[in-house]
């Protein structure tokens, strides 16, 4: 097992990730398929690693957003379902078809160039076809044209056509329904005219929990699969996968009037005990977490003061007297302990739980957890 060579690190539990998992499957039920959204790195937790944690406890796909993440993927595992969801140039389709990985498309040019592909390849490439409902952002603008188009994709002879998808924009519960209604209308005018669609899908984590008359045959958890609660549905409890953690490299005592890191932006009004800690924003840590974020030692709050620096910040230990120089901090927890949860973070820092995860960097190694103990030590590093 490789060594840490570093006391601050992410750890992710792979026992909450199966356990997630098989929730959803229970959830959503057998006839429900689940694209496990695995794009930026698993949300920092790590693809690679994650993969058969998801796709051995009852996930059908894992899908991301490049064709960069794909090939990442498929380099490891040569039988898993792998799903782009979002463009890829023309000039790159042909490691889509030659590395058997299911693109996106919604123009009848890209589908020509893989359907030629695909021919010198002696493959059939895989396609799902997005379709914009109104999130206005990728797909075929909702109209006729566009559905007199995907009927010329689905004659092309050498190409499958495995799904049709779209997203919801989460506006409203009217807003949603309007979405959800125009993606049943082109589904139904392509199988009047015959066109069979095995993938039909455009629940993410929320939708896919909160409204089951949504979930089609297909729901594409995302932040839910790392144990992320956006959803309303109290009933469906799921398990936080992250840790992140840190040591306490260095304690020393300032009077009253001094200050602390950059600008002195924060002066102690008693005589302090200050700890400096071995993570700043370059290990994703928000830097404008200063005065409001807090680190958790010995089960008790450390408030961190002054400008958090590049590589480490300093927190304050007054009112925690027994702390000493290798105590463990914990920066995210689970929310028990006194700790503070994604969620928490997320609202501080005045951003969302995804971003948070994905802020996390390659020179923070990863702790993998299995059966209660290390499994393996990453370090993107070395």
């Amino acid at each position: 097992m490789e060594p840490l060579l570093r006391d601050t690190y992410v750890e992710i539990n792979l026992d909450n990730i199966a356990y997630n998992v098989r929730k959803i499957k229970e959830v959503v039920g057998e006839n429900v398929a689940i694209a496990a959204v695995v794009k930026a790195n698993a949300y920092g937790h790590g693809a690679v690693d994650l993969a058969p944690a998801i796709m051995e406890n009852g996930a059908d796909y894992l899908a991301v957003a490049t064709l960069s993440e794909a090939l990442e993927l498929r380099n490891h595992y040569s039988d898993y379902n792998i799903f782009i969801m979002g463009y890829t140039p023309d000039e790159y389709l042909e490691y889509v078809v030659k590395y058997n990985i299911t693109q996106t498309i919604f123009s009848l040019h890209q589908a020509e160039l893989l359907n030629s592909l695909g021919r010198s390849h002696n493959k059939i490439p895989k396609v799902q076809i997005k379709y914009d409902t109104g999130f206005n952002r990728l797909g075929y603008k909702d109209c006729q044209e566009s559905i007199d188009e995907i009927n010329k994709i689905f004659d092309l002879d050498n190409l499958e056509i495995e799904g049709i998808f779209s997203h919801f924009a989460l506006a409203g519960k009217e807003e949603d329904d309007a979405q959800y209604r125009k993606l049943i209308n082109v589904i139904e005018q392509l199988e009047k005219k015959g066109r069979k669609i095995k993938y039909k899908h455009i629940c993410d984590s929320i939708s896919g929990i909160d409204y089951p008359q949504y979930r089609l045959n297909m729901i594409r958890p995302g932040a839910i699969i790392y144990g992320l609660k956006s959803y309303s549905d109290d009933s469906v409890v799921l398990k936080q996968a992250l840790t992140f953690k840190t040591r306490i490299y260095h304690i020393k005592t300032i009077e009253k009037g001094e200050g602390v890191s950059y600008d002195y932006a924060w002066r102690a009004e008693r005589r302090s005990s200050i700890g400096t800690l071995p993570f700043g924003y370059a290990d994703g840590y928000p830097r404008n977490m200063r005065d409001k974020g807090y680190v958790t030692i010995n089960g008790k709050k450390a408030p961190i003061v002054g400008v958090i620096c590049m590589d480490q910040c300093m927190v304050d230990l007054t009112d925690i007297p027994e702390a000493r120089v290798g105590d463990e901090a914990i920066i995210y927890g689970d929310g028990t302990g006194n700790t503070a949860d994604i969620q928490e973070i997320s609202e501080l820092a005045g951003t969302n739980k995804n971003e948070i995860m994905c802020r996390f960097t390659r020179r923070t190694p990863r702790v993998y957890i299995k059966d209660g103990k290390i499994y393996k030590i990453l370090n993107y590093l070395l």
